[in-house]
């Protein structure tokens, strides 16, 4: 049951890594429209997607193998999406022109991340650390 549960996070994880680095290619590429559809974006937020992008790809193949990295790969992700929505927030507090759904995602984001985060570190890493019991 739980090898069914970590193939499904890692279904999830992948498909929301592959969605995230359409979008954020979509928009840095200027592809299909959408960079126009996006209206004022933040090109640093779009980067730091795209990195997190990549990390969820590796991090969903992880969760499938069973990888201890898995949630030190999410964490990094987390970190990388907090430090970019301080950046985001001192951008709009300085006047920067954004879309205030940008944040929302932002908050959206990092959150789900660091629920993934610490799916991986019960499912896959407290587990292997455990000692074995006779």
């Amino acid at each position: 049951m739980k090898k069914l549960f970590s193939y499904l996070l890692a279904l999830i994880l992948a498909g929301f890594g592959m969605l995230t680095l359409f979008l954020t290619c979509s928009i840095l590429f200027d592809l299909f429209g959408i960079r126009a559809k996006e209206g004022n974006y933040v090109l640093f937020i779009v980067w730091s997607n795209f990195i997190c992008g990549i990390l969820y790809l590796f991090s969903a193949y992880g969760f499938a193998t069973a990888k201890k990295w898995t949630a030190q790969l999410l964490v990094l992700a987390a970190i990388i999406l907090l430090a970019a929505f301080v950046g985001l927030l001192i951008y709009v507090n300085m006047g920067g022109i954004h879309e205030k759904k940008t944040i929302y995602a932002m908050i959206f984001r990092i959150s789900v991340t660091t629920i993934f985060a610490v799916l991986a570190y019960f499912i896959i890493t407290k587990k292997k650390n455990s000692p074995v019991r006779s």
